[in-house]
């Protein structure tokens, strides 16, 4: 393996074989892939460059991705369904050990240094965390739903349990990293961005204590019914086993147990048709057979349907009513570019139209629903003369 000089040839790399990579990526499950599937797509020399230069590994007649451009492109396109939860881990001690090194620095250089590490990975905690629950509520369903055999299903319902709450322990190690043990750092070293970002890691932490509160719902549920199924499919195993042995008579009192049952619930509930010949309605005592049947089911009478009016000319007149049309989209991209806070931003907007003060205020409760992502709900308040309303910043 002759690996690469710089990032420069890497990249070329990646471009000129990306028609290959990207069918073999899309086909990685399979394990099918073959080297002359290859040859329609690339040259046999560069194919080898491949191989030479590790992207991807030759088995025989096959070809495989390398499992460490593999992961790569699974986590960018965040379509990795194993769930890490020591990159957590990982990423909670670099936070403690640059924060030691921030601290214990005079140099402001260095010190900036340590502090954009610090925000890097507060940036991938949060993101990881979300990700992991993810991938974790997508494997317990296709445990549930894909795995045939019930001691494995429940093993691996169970590991999934057990790495729910290694998440959730994460969740609550992270919270309280930033708001208690490091209180010292992000109370002297705030800036804006760090505050940012804290507030952001903290409302991602919050989301996944709800997700996960689902998810702890959603395997109990699951184990109870593969538990019950599995012990009722023992149970029918084991009746099968007595019966080809012909010792369920001597063994078990389950055919003395069956007499006693009266199973007419299940049984199909029976029906009495009762055809009458055409030859019988065409005499006078089937004819009177028809009216008595009719006058009980009181059809003799058919309530006449009530016609409408007829339609004048007026009301047949198109009429239109023009609407001047408040596009938030546009307030939104405005308000990111004034340097002002929501709601002074709002008040002294040129609206197409005259706006009430009512109107402008569902305006604010409306773009902070909508656009809740890219706005900051920092926890200042202030009054004017009617309402109070929170600092609304953009991100």
């Amino acid at each position: 393996m002759s690996g690469f000089n710089n990032i420069k040839e890497l990249i070329n790399t990646l471009s000129w074989s990306k028609e290959l990579l990207v069918e073999m990526f899309e086909k990685r499950k399979s394990f099918i892939y073959k080297y002359d599937h290859a040859l329609e797509l690339l040259e046999e020399d560069r194919i080898e460059t491949l191989i030479n230069k590790g992207i991807v590994r030759q088995n025989g007649a096959y070809l495989e991705m390398d499992d460490q451009f593999q992961q790569f492109f699974e986590q960018v396109l965040e379509v990795n369904e194993d769930i890490n939860t020591s990159y957590i881990n990982e990423n909670i001690q670099h936070i403690k050990q640059h924060i030691n090194f921030y601290l214990q620095e005079n140099n402001e250089n260095r010190k900036y240094a340590y502090m954009k590490m610090v925000k890097s990975a507060l940036r991938k905690i949060g993101r990881i965390t979300l990700r992991n629950i993810i991938d974790l509520n997508r494997n317990i369903e296709n445990a549930f739903k894909t795995e045939p055999n019930y001691a494995i299903k429940i093993a691996k319902l169970e590991s999934f349990d057990e790495k729910r709450r290694l998440i959730y322990g994460l969740i609550e190690q992270t919270d309280y990293l930033v708001t208690d043990e490091e209180k010292t750092f992000f109370t002297t070293a705030l800036d804006d961005e760090l505050k940012q970002l804290v507030s952001q890691l903290r409302r991602q932490l919050t989301e996944g204590r709800h997700n996960l509160i689902e998810t702890q719902k959603q395997v109990i549920e699951y184990l109870n019914q593969v538990k019950y199924h599995s012990r009722t499919i023992e149970k029918i195993k084991q009746v099968k086993y007595l019966k080809d042995q012909f010792e369920m008579k001597h063994k078990t009192n389950l055919p003395a147990m069956l007499l006693q049952l009266n199973p007419v619930l299940f049984e199909p509930k029976p029906s009495y048709p009762l055809k009458v010949s055409l030859e019988f309605f065409q005499t006078d005592e089937g004819h009177q057979s028809v009216n008595k049947v009719a006058a009980k089911l009181k059809l003799d009478k058919r309530a006449a349907l009530p016609v409408a009016d007829k339609i004048s000319e007026d009301q047949l007149i198109t009429e239109t009513e023009d609407e001047i049309f408040i596009n938030l989209e546009e307030i939104k991209q405005g308000f990111i570019a004034s340097g002002h806070h929501l709601y002074s931003f709002i008040m002294n907007y040129r609206y197409p139209r005259q706006v009430s003060f009512d109107e402008k205020i569902t305006i604010f409760c409306q773009m902070v629903g909508m656009y809740e992502n890219e706005f900051e709900v920092t926890d200042t308040y202030y009054a004017d003369e009617e309402v109070e309303y929170a600092l609304v910043l953009p991100k």
